[in-house]
């Protein structure tokens, strides 16, 4: 194996129980933020948001029920999802949360939850997507892309927003968050020196709340 593969793996390696034990004190949600504190928080920057694309039926529409948007049939956003995507966006922007980057899943159903949330210059990424079988499995190698965006700090006084799916999220971060609902998602703290911590969870319907 040559120095630079062996440094490579080192760093894989390294990287993979970081986020172990990070995740691990998040999971019993001794070091979450929540409520105003949580907004204050957003508000500064330097966060990565996770979420799963809003609700969604498992099934995909017949072309008579179809968006016209949605060419190729895919699954797509049921009212709830449509609902609850507009209104966090809306949250967002009153509660003066800054957004950066958006990365998206290439899928109708991810793209359409970025469109409806406002965030006009989401960009759709393969590593986020469900490989064209509506999430039946995850491939490791996303999952180990999406863990190493989380360790990379936003934009100066910006959050980086995420868009995937369940199966994404379940191997990139573990089990403990196999319960992570339609539109749910996480938030993440990276500290600019390669460690990471999670510090919420956030229902899509729960957005508007923070300010209250």
């Amino acid at each position: 194996m040559s120095r630079q593969a062996c440094k490579g793996s080192r760093y894989y390696v390294l990287l993979t129980m970081l986020m172990a034990a990070a995740l691990a004190i998040a999971a019993d949600g001794a070091n979450w933020l929540g409520g105003s504190e949580l907004l204050r928080a957003l508000r500064q920057g330097g966060y990565i948001v996770v979420m799963r694309h809003a609700s969604s039926p498992r099934v995909t529409p017949a072309k008579e029920t179809a968006d016209a948007e949605n060419t190729k049939l895919e699954r797509q956003l049921d009212d709830t999802g449509r609902t609850t995507a507009r209104a966090m966006g809306e949250a967002i922007r009153k509660l003066k949360v800054p957004v950066g980057k958006v990365l998206v899943s290439p899928t109708y159903r991810a793209r359409l939850t970025a469109n409806l949330a406002g965030f006009r210059t989401a960009q759709p990424v393969a590593e986020l997507g469900d490989n064209g079988q509506s999430m039946q499995g995850a491939d490791p190698s996303q999952a180990n892309w999406l863990r190493a965006q989380i360790i990379q700090p936003p934009a100066k006084n910006t959050n980086t927003i995420i868009i995937t799916h369940l199966p994404n999220v379940v191997a990139a971060f573990g089990k403990e968050w196999a319960d992570l609902a339609d539109g749910e998602a996480l938030v993440f703290h990276p500290d600019g020196k390669g460690s990471v911590i999670a510090v919420a969870r956030i229902k899509i319907e729960d957005w508007p709340k923070l300010g209250t």
